[in-house]
């Protein structure tokens, strides 16, 4: 059965003023739908075609000639996991999630800092992460399409640094965009859900 590209949990113009409606337009219907796309046609009649996503990306991040898969549906898979990493409402942690974040970072506002300066760290296209770890909350970064699935972690929430996910709205001001997304978007009820 080919992948398809999944229903987002909000309208296209929900995120706005921090995500436009053309930069969602554009980062939704054109660079995800590609990846789905590329990847239904790259996994057919494959071993791959059978697999769940997730199994595709841990099977293929070992497999030196499956690159074009694994980078196919890494992308497919953090793309939607991204668009639950936000919420039109945004908002702040609160009970389990909101101890762990303090437990992790000593207050929300350390967390942002500490967030804020991966993402802006990260060197060219990639993505920033809050991951449960060994008992606790940390950050982590990866490069292009790479994700902590692949490596047996546990992603709570998002975001995405590719210069596709904010430039038409702030151009090369990376660190105002991850402000913004941090204090208005960020979704902290998924993230409690994926802490589990």
């Amino acid at each position: 059965m080919p992948f398809t590209l999944p229903k987002l949990p909000y309208a296209e113009d929900a995120l706005a003023p921090v995500i436009s409606a053309q930069t969602f337009s554009f980062h939704y219907g054109k660079h995800h739908k590609a990846y789905i796309d590329n990847l239904n046609n790259l996994i057919a009649g494959t071993p791959y075609a059978d697999l769940s996503m997730e199994d595709i990306i841990k099977k293929s991040a070992k497999d030196e000639k499956g690159k074009g898969i694994f980078n196919n549906a890494a992308q497919s898979w953090n793309h939607e996991f991204y668009w639950n990493s936000m919420s039109p409402k945004g908002g702040t942690p609160e009970g389990k999630m909101k101890k762990a974040v303090e437990d992790s970072f000593g207050s929300l506002d350390d967390f942002k800092k500490a967030f804020k300066a991966a993402a802006v760290g990260q060197f060219g296209s990639g993505w920033a992460w809050l991951v449960a770890k060994g008992g606790k909350l940390a950050i982590e970064t990866t490069a292009n399409a790479d994700t902590p699935l692949a490596h047996g972690g546990k992603p709570l929430l998002v975001a995405d640094v590719w210069e596709h996910a904010y430039y038409l709205d702030y151009q090369n001001r990376r660190p105002d965009h991850m402000q913004a997304w941090l204090d208005k978007l960020a979704n902290w009820s998924f993230a409690e859900k994926n802490l589990g």
